[in-house]
């Protein structure tokens, strides 16, 4: 079974606040977000918070007390708490604030027959990403502060690198002007 897991327990500083609470057409970025692993097919999803905890529906939400300490600690929250069930063989990672990820590049990254995947977008690496279990306790010793698993993975042969630009887009929201520049272009 393949796993969805939603990273999202940050304050949001520079936006203001937590961007999981951020609303675009009347719906929160977190449930923006599991929305899009359900229509992908993935039936099983997390949610790590942290600044801002809440009902999350359609997912199984992790609390992340050490948010504060960076998005390591909510990849580790999330993958520790995951990794006590038996059925999940890999996981699909995304971060809450990417609001033009399609269900789409989800269901590629997830259907593509690799343990280590990653979208890129002009080139640039980006989300989701797919872990495949085999590598989660490595992971997990190699994370810290705000890098999440970007070096982990720039050491892999194996990584696999795979271009989205024709399905989705992989900018950020991280303040109020890029949240307008997003919702001037829909």
């Amino acid at each position: 079974m393949i796993a969805g897991l939603i990273l999202a327990a940050g304050e949001g500083r520079r936006m203001g606040r937590p961007k999981a609470t951020l609303e675009i057409d009347g719906v929160r970025l977190v449930d923006r977000a599991v929305a899009v692993f359900k229509a992908a097919g993935v039936e099983k999803i997390f949610v790590v918070l942290g600044a801002w905890v809440g009902q999350v529906d359609g997912a199984t939400v992790i609390e992340n007390k050490d948010w504060a300490s960076g998005m390591a600690s909510s990849l580790r929250a999330g993958l520790s708490h995951i990794n006590d069930v038996a059925e999940i063989e890999s996981v699909v990672i995304s971060l809450v604030d990417l609001p033009a990820i399609t269900s789409e590049a989800v269901k590629v990254i997830a259907g593509t027959p690799r343990d280590l995947v990653v979208a890129t977008y002009n080139d640039v690496a980006g989300h989701p990403v797919k872990f495949a279990r085999s590598h989660w306790s490595a992971i997990l010793a190699a994370v810290h502060g705000d890098s999440g698993a970007r070096d982990y993975l720039r050491t892999r042969p194996d990584t696999h690198y795979l271009r989205l630009d024709d399905l989705a887009q992989g900018f950020d929201l991280d303040s109020p002007a890029d949240l307008q520049k997003f919702l001037n272009s829909e």
